[in-house]
């Protein structure tokens, strides 16, 4: 299923497991006053508050695939996907944003943290989050494929750079 900016629930054992998991590894920062960030779509919040007070910040939601949002991968025209291949930072999947406008609200995010923090969201903004930090560029980001696990936890070392 494609689903990017789709605001759909984590399933509650998804959220149970994945709370046990992170809540013990995340204590120390959140008792050190870390503060905690989220996508502001469900699948981030649920866990989110579960962790404790949060901020919500609409540029960490992942990334807007129009029409393909919500459809199997297999209904979506196979040249649909070429074309997105084809062009990983321009192309409108689905018409909807591109590779390199979800980069931009990320770096927007990434240059207004001013301080130590824990952020809930998703595989796509992490992935960029990370490259950002690495000072990757954006071109190979994006064609890494994602290996990035549900409540997988990044940490990353600033200042961060520009893609």
């Amino acid at each position: 299923m494609c689903y990017g900016s789709s605001d759909i629930p984590a399933a509650a054992h998804a959220l149970a497991a994945g709370h046990a998991a992170l809540a013990p590894r995340l204590a120390d920062f959140l008792a050190r006053g870390y503060r905690l960030y989220s996508s502001p779509l469900r699948r981030c919040t649920a866990l989110a508050s579960l962790l404790g007070d949060f901020t919500p910040d609409a540029r960490l939601v992942e990334m807007d695939f129009g029409g393909w949002e919500l459809r199997s991968w297999p209904d979506i025209a196979c040249a649909e996907v070429d074309a997105w291949v084809a062009d990983l930072l321009d192309y409108r999947p689905g018409g909807g944003e591109t590779v390199r406008e979800v980069a931009g609200r990320v770096q927007s995010f990434l240059d207004d943290l001013r301080h130590d923090a824990i952020v809930v969201c998703h595989a796509g903004t992490m992935r960029l989050m990370a490259a950002i930090a690495a000072g990757e560029p954006l071109q190979q980001a994006a064609a890494k494929p994602n290996h990035i696990k549900y409540c997988e936890i990044l940490r990353l070392s600033w200042p961060a750079k520009s893609v």
